[in-house]
């Protein structure tokens, strides 16, 4: 999949996490979106990208013994925390996007997660 279509699906997903998760906050999630909004939300969705792609297997890597040892229930405090790092990077870079706490970023994982995952089942099948 194209660069863009992967950017795309990772600001769609995390626009659903801030429906539905109390608190995830995202500036662009809330009434009507300006331009600006959006922008944020493509640099929300660059920054969460580059975070799972680069930090996210290495921090597997460290943990693979207690992921084995959770029998893989680990993977979601992992996704977890790479949501956490997304939101402090997101917050130095003043683009609006805040996830208050462990809780909702393990609930907000899990939802990215499957809208990440029916996106990209639903653009397979339409190729």
């Amino acid at each position: 999949m194209g660069f863009l279509i992967k950017l795309a699906i990772n600001a769609l997903a995390l626009l659903v996490a801030a429906w539905v998760v109390p608190g995830i906050n995202l500036a662009a999630s809330r009434g009507s979106a300006t331009s600006r909004q959006w922008l944020a939300l493509l640099g929300v969705a660059l920054i969460f990208g580059i975070v799972n792609a680069i930090i996210r297997p290495i921090a597997f890597f460290l943990t693979l013994p207690l992921t084995l040892l959770t029998l893989g229930l680990f993977i979601f405090v992992l996704n977890a925390l790479m949501l956490l790092l997304t939101s402090w990077i997101a917050q130095g870079m003043d683009l609006g996007f805040r996830v208050n706490g462990f809780v909702p970023a393990l609930v907000g994982s899990l939802i990215v997660s499957v809208v990440s995952w029916a996106l990209n089942h639903l653009i397979d099948a339409a190729r």
